[in-house]
């Protein structure tokens, strides 16, 4: 609080270019769901460990949607400051109408919502109540894990975004995140990131939602929902073990798909209202493809790191694990119901994926006249930045190992480093050696898309057009991307890695020293 650095506005000012305006031809939709304790709905089916090899999941109508319950501030009436108690620790569950032992924070499925602004001071209580003992597949402790504020701009050092930093059972911390240099109108999350048991935690619960308030007023009078994406396999009670390599080197797809801890609820809305939806996958491998039954048009007005210059019309839309989407979406059709489906997306060799339900729109209630914003952030800017250094890493997969130019992550002894210094404008290009999309996610900076060479041509359409900042980026298989990278503000060790968690946990993983800046080695 109170550090004096410019922030990330007037940072990209200096070297930043208009978006030159153009129709993208996407297709969108978002997913909701949630409510406290999870579960309810009906039916599910498919799924599996490789993603199912084709069909459909299409449940019948479930519960009426809830959002995630939110996180209290235990100190409300103190200004600039958010103070929460977070607990990971075992609990009963309902999914689906069965009860299933997760791990959770704070007893809740999915995990509660924290909101925050920027220029606060976050302040989590953290306790790691996960019961002791047990070794996973690659003979990790699953007993030990930490905290990671997924996209939030704050220090990889120290009391904050700290992933070096590892809490046995019974242990407690307080991190400290400094949001003076965030901007606002994100969709962020956390999750443990402790190497090697990352894919089980996840799998089992341990993920919830950071929204940073919108800066700007031109969303403020749309009826908004925080939609967590999840899916799991459940063997009794239980959550489908790992139980072969197979589901390290795949990712693991479950055959109940949520929408907040709910299968296929139904959210209402009024013929001619506008409803923002904020779209967080927190699944561990499954890619969401999403479309909106009846609905030709929606509206990208956010990605992982903020918010656009304006809406962009989309039909459909892809969104791989560990990305986030801001959507609108408008009721101008007939009143009816209208589903929002996850069509079939390949990520992985002859696969055809699977057609998914995720919720039911009903048109309800008298009619609403709401229109939608011809401008968003008009300070979102396209960069044009001369890099300081231009970087090459590969992604790949052999023998039961993930590996970044060959070498797998064992370890900060035993990993691919990059060297960076605060400051500076880098250009990373990021080839894929295998025959499976991976999302390639980065920690502390964000970035912007400059090129993506193969997969789905809509997602490399929109996010190499639009002034979309990015933390996740889908890397298609036997293909590459292109990225710009802002060094700035922060240093320390930071990381990145494939955001599928099973790859993580099999060393797709580079460590990402940052020189200089706050908290600066």
């Amino acid at each position: 609080m109170g550090r004096k650095s410019i922030n990330r506005r007037e940072f990209f000012k200096v070297s930043s270019v208009a978006l030159a305006g153009g129709y993208l031809g996407l297709k969108t939709a978002a997913a909701s769901g949630g409510r406290m304790g999870g579960g309810g709905g009906m039916g599910g089916g498919g799924g599996g460990g490789m993603g199912g090899g084709g069909g459909v999941i299409d449940p019948p109508l479930g519960p009426l949607f809830q959002d995630p319950a939110e996180m209290p501030n235990i100190v409300p009436g103190v200004p600039g400051l958010v103070e929460v108690n977070m607990e990971a620790r075992a609990a009963v569950v309902d999914i689906n109408g069965t009860p299933a032992n997760l791990l959770t924070y704070n007893s809740l499925y999915p995990a509660p919502t924290i909101r925050v602004r920027k220029g606060d001071l976050l302040r989590v209580h953290f306790t790691n109540s996960i019961p002791p003992g047990g070794t996973n597949l690659l003979g990790h402790a699953m007993d030990v894990t930490n905290l990671h504020t997924h996209g939030l701009h704050v220090s990889p050092s120290g009391k904050a975004d700290n992933v070096m930093l590892a809490w046995w059972p019974g242990d407690s911390f307080t991190y400290e995140y400094d949001l003076s240099l965030q901007d606002g109108g994100s969709l962020n999350f956390y999750h443990p990131h402790i190497h090697g048991t990352v894919a089980e935690q996840y799998w089992k619960g341990l993920a919830g939602a950071i929204v940073v308030e919108d800066e700007v007023s031109a969303l403020g009078g749309y009826e908004t929902h925080v939609m967590t994406l999840k899916d799991i396999d459940l063997s009794g009670s239980e959550p489908a073990p790992y139980a072969m390599m197979m589901d390290y080197m795949h990712g693991k797809e479950g055959n109940i798909v949520m929408v907040n801890g709910q299968v296929n609820p139904e959210l209402r809305i009024r013929p001619g209202q506008v409803q923002r939806w904020r779209v967080l996958n927190a699944s561990n491998a499954r890619f969401y493809h999403l479309s909106l039954e009846g609905h030709p048009m929606m509206y990208l007005v956010g990605s992982d790191g903020g918010l656009l210059d304006r809406p962009y019309p989309i039909s459909r839309i892809l969104l791989s694990p560990g990305e986030r989407v801001d959507l609108l979406v408008k009721a101008d059709q007939a009143s009816a119901k209208y589903r929002l489906l996850s069509l079939p997306y390949s990520r992985m060799g002859a696969n055809s994926g699977q057609q998914v339900t995720l919720l039911t729109l009903s048109y309800k209630g008298s009619r609403s006249n709401q229109g939608i914003p011809s401008m968003i952030d008009p300070e979102a800017r396209r960069v044009n930045a001369m890099p300081m250094a231009i970087r090459s890493l590969a992604l790949g997969m052999g023998q039961g190992r993930g590996y970044i130019n060959g070498i797998t992550f064992e370890g900060m002894d035993q990993a691919y480093r990059i060297a960076s210094h605060t400051g500076t404008w880098e250009e990373w290009e990021i080839a894929n050696d295998s025959g499976m999309d991976h999302p390639f996610h980065q920690h502390t900076n964000p970035c912007q898309v400059l090129a993506i060479s193969g997969g789905d041509s809509g997602y490399a359409s929109i996010y190499t057009s639009a002034p979309a900042w990015k933390d996740t980026v889908i890397v298609p298989k036997w293909g590459s991307i292109r990225i710009l990278i802002p060094v700035k503000d922060y240093g320390g060790m930071a990381m990145f890695h494939c955001h599928i968690p099973e790859h993580e946990d099999i060393g797709m993983m580079g460590v990402w020293d940052i020189m200089g800046g706050m908290g600066g080695m």
